[in-house]
């Protein structure tokens, strides 16, 4: 039963869980993939097993079955929540599924710094959180809503794919709306939200042309605009959303982005030398050096400001992977091959 397995996931603190066909299903813990048993699930049970989280989700398998992907949470009461995504593999059916606890997580606990939380201070503009599939993005995003949840009264409207952790209200309204449930689209629900007297926006992801277009619009008329994109680094992700629009609208973009981008966070996740995940992270403040670069295209020269901006908040990738290093928690290979000058690192590091 897939009850049973999720149950078992949850007692052993699995962050994920792989359900492919022809092999035994299996579960990541701290970093690493290891099989819950040695039988092999083949697609007849395997579907059987698809079909179970369907029910429990309570919908139609139309769209898996149209497209052959589909993403979507769900709970099991006094266990946990589950982030599902549905996929078909040589016209078989698995899953991958991730473990969301009911309870908001500890920013304390999970390694989150102040200078992350910071950004929920934050009145009016666009705040970035990247970093690669899996690093914990949305982790991060819950835990800047729930501060600002907890600390001042404002309307805070999510779009999410799927909706992950469930924020209770309390000295702000918080209205959480998922892709596909509750609206179409990232910018059909970006678009609505703009009528609804929002103060915060929480975009799960900024996806494509539009969707950015109307979240830098949103952030430009006064509301503080959070979003995601899947690039590691702040002059990355500049570059991704400068390079999503034509060449000749560039220009305006980079100048329409450098009066409304007030925070870059990039993070990974890295294992630790007791098999757990550490988060590193680079952390960039808009200050007028920055602003001046992202208009005269000089996005290369960014990492340089950050380095030499420790006094304004801000911290290096590299600085923080060189603090966990210090630490003990990683060893020198991962602190080289995360960085984001591998050379320089092994050089530093001698």
């Amino acid at each position: 039963m897939i009850e049973d397995i999720l149950r078992q996931a949850v007692q052993d603190g699995a962050s994920d869980i792989f359900m492919i066909p022809g092999r035994p299903i299996s579960m990541k813990i701290g970093g690493s993939i290891r099989c819950m048993n040695d039988e092999k699930i083949f697609p007849d049970a395997m579907d059987k097993l698809i079909e179970e989280i369907y029910a429990i989700s309570r919908r139609p398998m139309k769209r898996v079955e149209e497209t052959g992907d589909e993403d979507f949470s769900f709970a099991l009461p006094g266990l946990s929540r589950f982030r599902a995504s549905i996929l078909k593999q040589r016209n078989s059916l698995g899953a991958i599924i991730r473990v969301v606890r009911f309870e908001l997580p500890d920013p304390k606990q999970l390694g989150i710094p102040d200078g992350v939380l910071k950004v929920s201070q934050l009145k009016k503009g666009l705040v970035l959180v990247t970093g690669s599939a899996g690093s914990g993005k949305s982790t991060t995003l819950a835990c800047i809503i729930d501060k600002i949840n907890h600390e001042r009264g404002a309307h805070i409207i999510t779009l999410e794919d799927p909706i992950e952790y469930l924020h209770r209200h309390d000295k702000s309204v918080v209205t959480q709306r998922e892709i596909g449930q509750d609206t179409a689209s990232y910018a059909s629900g970006l678009r609505a939200a703009l009528r609804q007297v929002p103060d915060v926006i929480l975009l799960g992801e900024m996806r494509d042309h539009e969707t950015i277009r109307t979240a830098m619009t949103a952030a430009e008329t006064g509301h503080l605009v959070i979003s995601t994109l899947h690039t590691v680094g702040a002059a990355n992700s500049i570059d991704r959303i400068v390079d999503s629009f034509s060449p000749d609208g560039q220009q305006q973009i980079r100048i329409q982005l450098s009066m409304v981008l007030q925070a870059v966070i990039s993070q990974q996740l890295l294992p630790t030398k007791d098999d757990q995940l550490a988060p590193a992270f680079e952390i960039m403040y808009l200050n007028s050096a920055i602003r001046n670069l992202i208009r005269e295209n000089k996005i290369h020269q960014i990492d340089n400001v950050i380095s030499t901006s420790s006094s304004e908040g801000m911290v290096s990738m590299n600085n923080s992977l060189l603090k966990l290093y210090s630490q003990g928690r990683i060893d020198k290979e991962i602190c080289i091959t995360h960085s984001t000058d591998p050379e320089r690192m092994r050089t530093r590091l001698g």
